[in-house]
């Protein structure tokens, strides 16, 4: 079996790809995008992706490009059944949190990210508005995991779509999220999984190296 060639950086995005990667044993490669360098925008990369977006894998045995965290993690269920939903009726709701993450999850605290982080204009009313949402979604995250462990039953495509942008929320954007004791529990519960801390590592920088 050759390696599944990984495009990737240490965003949430990227670690979806390298989690699932390690939770499904394939081996693989690792191709540094470095976003901040503007990597994503060279031609090479542009053939694999049009978006100019990581992760990005490369599936030589097969001989597949995929592109976009959520269709990454369907492709590699499907490749090995490794957390591949058992039913119909789990199918859709994987498909549903998913596509929650892709739309609500990921922009939500990606907004909040750039706007009280990143922006070198701290505006007030934008801040608190991205806030607000932010409380909203992990509610729903929230008020979901009440009624389950995870969200679709088992630990499964859904949580791996999820988590990285939950740790992204609590360990960089500082959004506390003890006030959800569901979804607290739910993150802590898969921190601890072996191949969660080992896709967080994906990709080893040359400056974390050094640090």
């Amino acid at each position: 079996m050759n390696p599944i060639e990984l495009y990737t950086y240490q965003t949430p995005n990227g670690h979806k790809a390298s989690i699932m990667l390690e939770e499904t044993g394939l081996p693989y490669r690792v191709h540094v995008i470095d976003i901040e360098a503007g990597d994503q925008h060279r031609p090479d990369f542009l053939t694999l992706n049009p978006n100019n977006k990581i992760p990005v894998i490369v599936d030589p045995d097969r001989q597949r490009t995929v592109f976009e965290s959520g269709a990454i993690l369907f492709y590699l269920a499907d490749r090995t059944g490794v957390l591949q939903p058992r039913t119909d009726d789990e199918q859709l709701t994987t498909l549903q949190w998913t596509l929650f993450q892709a739309a609500h999850v990921g922009p939500t605290l990606g907004q909040l990210w750039n706007f009280k982080i990143f922006a070198t204009e701290k505006i007030p009313s934008v801040i608190a508005r991205f806030e607000r949402e932010a409380q909203r979604v992990l509610g729903v995250l929230d008020r979901t995991l009440a009624q389950r462990a995870y969200l679709v039953g088992d630990y499964g495509i859904a949580d791996v779509m999820t988590w990285p942008w939950i740790h992204a929320a609590v360990a960089k954007i500082g959004v506390p999220i003890d006030a959800f004791s569901h979804l607290s529990r739910w993150y802590a519960d898969i921190a601890q999984r072996p191949a969660v801390r080992r896709g967080l590592e994906v990709p080893r920088l040359s400056h974390e190296h050094a640090a």
